[in-house]
């Protein structure tokens, strides 16, 4: 995204919310196992993507009980490759939102290194350094801002669920920054400063 289109407005700017499950806590080792984004631009979505995916490798039990997604989910899935090239065109030319992106970023871009593919240079915006920064929350776990904020937290740990409650949260912080003066991308990443981190 180039200096030009930081000076977006940010009603104008689209916001792809994104979460990944994974089969362990390490990009080298583990793969992803589910993907969601949900893209908007202002109040309109305008573009979606949910999909288990074939891990090509053994869930263990231990993290099966996190998200609840079993060898038997995936093994009609597809697998990362065969999905990757909509995902890049979903998230083409976007500001990316999640909550802990640094753990599901680096995921993606090593899914996307073994597909022979790289994940664009983009802003990112993380919902967990925002809350960090903010304080008041009594932890900030993704489940324990949504339910201090009265957001639904069900089916927390699936990747759609995670998404929905992301933009949620996001849009609560958004009208915190928006009363501070902010307007476009830029203003944002500002105010913000922790999540001025571009992808390459």
């Amino acid at each position: 995204m180039t200096p030009l289109e930081l000076h977006r407005s940010i009603d104008e700017a689209v916001f792809t919310f994104l979460d990944v499950e994974t089969t362990g806590l390490s990009p080298r080792t583990s793969r992803v196992c589910e993907v969601a984004l949900i893209a908007f631009q202002g109040n309109y979505r305008v573009g979606h993507f949910a999909s288990l995916i074939n891990p090509g490798l053994p869930i263990p039990p231990e993290t099966s009980r996190i998200h609840g997604i079993t060898d038997a989910m995936v093994k009609d899935s597809p697998a990362f490759p065969a999905l990757a090239p909509r995902l890049l065109a979903l998230l083409e030319g976007s500001v990316i939102v999640a909550h802990n992106a640094e753990f599901d970023l680096s995921f993606l871009q090593m899914e996307f290194a073994r597909a022979g593919l790289k994940l664009p240079e983009l802003p990112v915006i993380d919902t967990l350094h925002i809350a960090r920064q903010l304080g008041g929350f009594s932890n900030n776990r993704l489940g324990t801002i949504a339910k201090e904020l009265e957001i639904s937290d069900e089916n927390w740990h699936r990747a759609l669920s995670d998404v929905e409650m992301t933009r949620k949260i996001f849009e609560h912080f958004m009208v915190i920054f928006r009363k501070d003066g902010a307007v476009t991308i830029a203003d944002v990443l500002k105010k913000a400063p922790k999540l001025n981190r571009h992808r390459s």
